[in-house]
């Protein structure tokens, strides 16, 4: 049983000169206690998809059809007050930059009882020891002291611990993380993708884990979908996307990641750019840029059809059995 369901989700944006689709029909869906990564290049759609998830689309963008169903219930056409409901209490979000996620002018002790004493029934005592033993979890040290300390006394990444608490705080089922470890140095990074790992087994709860780093999509994920100009280039077991890539643009992506075994001058790259919203190709939106192109990808666009053990939205696997 799926705990999240995107169904041909559409986003669009209109302004003056016309509307601009930003995704274009994005499916997936996300069991309980599982890690999906969501990967691409700057302007995939990758952090648009988490924004319409969560209730948190800036105008003039807004979900145009497609639906965003949470255990069972249809959430993306609810009103906002039904929505900030569900966000926090159902739905935890990680964003990318810690700072602009606390309040500078509270102690992260306020913050965090404020977030539990809002969504469950507990006393302004228990939220405290709640906080505490979130802090703990998510390891803070001396959790009875730094409950009481502001933001800007906390490190990069105590701020992101801090952060997770927060998202964590209403014990929500669906988390979704955004860029959670960019802004972070690498041994850090590891410790957040552990925490983030930890969370998952011992609260069953499910992460989408929006990234532009094959590695750390490699080191936690179970499943991962590949976006590329707001639609899905390729989805399936992490293991089998990143080893055996069915799409030319995840090909691409793997060929990017350097190879400490071999030697070599330069590193690999694809040329060309990610298509602006108005100029998006007609047919396969890959097609200028892609080494294996052929004469159907300029007119007609792929969907998502069985290409081993993943699934690659590539006319190059047309046929397949499933």
């Amino acid at each position: 049983m799926s705990l999240l369901q995107v169904k041909d989700l559409v986003v669009e944006f209109t302004n003056r000169h016309g509307t601009l689709r930003a995704l274009d029909q994005v499916s997936f869906d996300i069991a309980p206690g599982e890690i999906l990564g969501v990967v691409g290049e700057s302007g995939a759609g990758k952090s648009l998809t988490g924004a319409a998830i969560i209730g948190l689309l800036e105008p003039p963008g807004k979900v145009a059809s497609g639906q965003v169903v949470l255990e069972g219930t249809r959430i993306d056409n609810l009103p906002a007050h039904e929505m900030r409901q569900i966000r926090g209490r159902r739905i935890g979000a990680i964003f990318q930059d810690p700072l602009t996620s606390l309040n500078p002018l509270y102690t992260v002790g306020r913050q965090l009882t404020e977030t539990i004493t809002t969504h469950l029934p507990v006393s302004a005592a228990e939220a405290r020891q709640r906080a505490i033993k979130l802090l703990q979890d998510t390891g803070i040290p001396a959790a009875e002291q730094r409950i009481d300390h502001y933001p800007h006394q906390f490190s990069g990444g105590m701020r992101q611990r801090v952060v997770i608490a927060l998202a964590l705080a209403a014990e929500p089922q669906l988390i979704v993380a955004d860029e959670p470890t960019t802004a972070l140095d690498v041994s850090i990074q590891a410790q957040i993708i552990s925490l983030l790992k930890s969370i998952c087994k011992e609260r069953g709860a499910a992460v989408m884990l929006i990234t532009h780093d094959m590695g750390v999509i490699a080191e936690t994920c179970d499943r991962v979908a590949v976006l590329y100009a707001g639609r899905v280039a390729e989805i399936g077991p992490v293991h089998e996307v990143i080893n055996h890539p069915a799409h030319p643009y995840t090909k691409g992506l793997m060929a990017c990641i350097p190879d400490m075994s071999q030697d070599r001058e330069e590193l690999h790259q694809i040329d060309g750019a990610m298509p602006r919203l108005n100029a998006i190709p007609t047919g396969c939106a890959y097609n200028p840029r892609c080494p294996q192109v052929f004469e159907r990808c300029h007119r007609d666009r792929p969907d998502l059809m069985p290409a081993g053990a993943t699934r690659a939205a590539c006319w190059l696997h047309e046929g397949q059995p499933a």
